[in-house]
This record gives C-alpha cells, structure tokens and sequence, in this order.
C-alpha cells in the first residue's frame, strides 16, 4: 500500500475544518500533521495541532529542509508544514491529510518531492467549493462581526482562491444543508 498526501484547499467559510475535525474522528488511519508555529502556546492549549518552536528554531528548521512550505500569519508569527510530519508517513503507507491556502498549495505543488513526470511521493488534492458565492458571503458575515472593508477583502480572497479549483484533482461542493454528504464524498475521494 502506498501512502500520499492529501491536501485540502478552499475559501474561508466553506467549511473545512468541521469536515476534517470530523474525519479526524472518524479515520483514525489518516495521519493529520501538526504545524510548527512561532506563535506563543495559548492557555489550556497542549500540543495535538501545533509543534510549537521559537523562530531560531523555525530558522533552523528553513535551514535544515525540514519545512515544506511556510507562512507568515496574523502578527507576524510563522506556521509551516514540517517534513518530519508528512514523508514518514507516507513511506509507512499511511495517507496524510493537510489542509493549506492558495500560498500553502503552491509551495508543496512545485516542491521535488511531488513534482515532475515521476515524482518521489503521490499527491492529491481536492478543493471544497460553495454552493455558490452568495451561500460563502452569508457564511463569512453570520460567524462573526464584520466590517465593510473586511468583507470586501474577504470576498477579493475568496474570488482568488476559487481559481484554484481548476487546478486540484478534484472538486466537491459543500451544499448547504448537505454536510454529511460532503463529508463521505470527500472520504470516499481520498480513500480512492
């Protein structure tokens, strides 16, 4: 059996982290990777989603090869894919699941391990698409607040990031009311 990376992209709002926190739940031979983050430990948090470094650790980390891609967030903290936390696995024969962004996608795409005619590992990559722009809107304004120009810069994203459906190897609708649904088509999807 050969392991691979799945990646799981999509707008803000599509509801991917209720459908990973569910197959979390219900795939315990997935693999879900921590991230490595210079943000500072929150209170109760421990150690399940995030491998918590200082930013010469992270540094070192860039150094070594050891991150796939890596981003800086919200208050200048770096999060990152660690390699120790995805090619392991996949050599085990285990099937990695990590949810990225558009800039997340680009960087494990065009690195050696996946690219190329014959590439070192097998990926896949499915994007969860709305059921339309309108049911993502609603979504983004009924979580939280939000101002005019937020949402504007939320919508400008979310334009962006739909682009990259096209280039993911499959595409699955979240319709509204049907998380169920969803969440089994992408089961299904990954254990293909």
């Amino acid at each position: 059996m050969h392991g691979k990376l799945v990646l799981i992209i999509g707008p803000s709002g599509v509801g991917k982290s209720v459908i990973l926190s569910t197959l979390k739940d219900k795939c315990p031979d997935l693999h879900f990777p921590r991230s490595a983050t210079t943000r500072d430990r929150r209170d109760g948090e421990g150690d399940d989603l995030y491998h918590f470094v200082s930013d010469d650790e992270f540094d070192q980390l860039i150094k070594e090869n050891n991150v796939l891609e890596y981003a800086v967030v919200h208050g200048g903290a770096r999060y990152g894919t660690l390699v120790d936390e995805i090619i392991p696995y996949i050599q085990k024969g285990i099937t990695v699941i990590r949810e990225v962004d558009v800039q997340g996608f680009d960087s494990i795409t065009a690195h050696t391990y996946f690219r190329g005619d014959t590439p070192e590992y097998m990926l896949d990559s499915i994007f969860i698409l709305p059921e339309s722009k309108e049911q993502l809107i609603k979504h983004i304004t009924e979580r939280a607040p939000i101002d005019k120009e937020e949402l504007e810069h939320r919508i400008a994203s979310m334009e962006h990031e739909l682009h990259y459906a096209q280039k993911c190897n499959h595409q699955i609708i979240n319709a509204e009311g049907k998380l169920e649904e969803t969440i089994a088509e992408v089961k299904r999807t990954i254990l293909e």
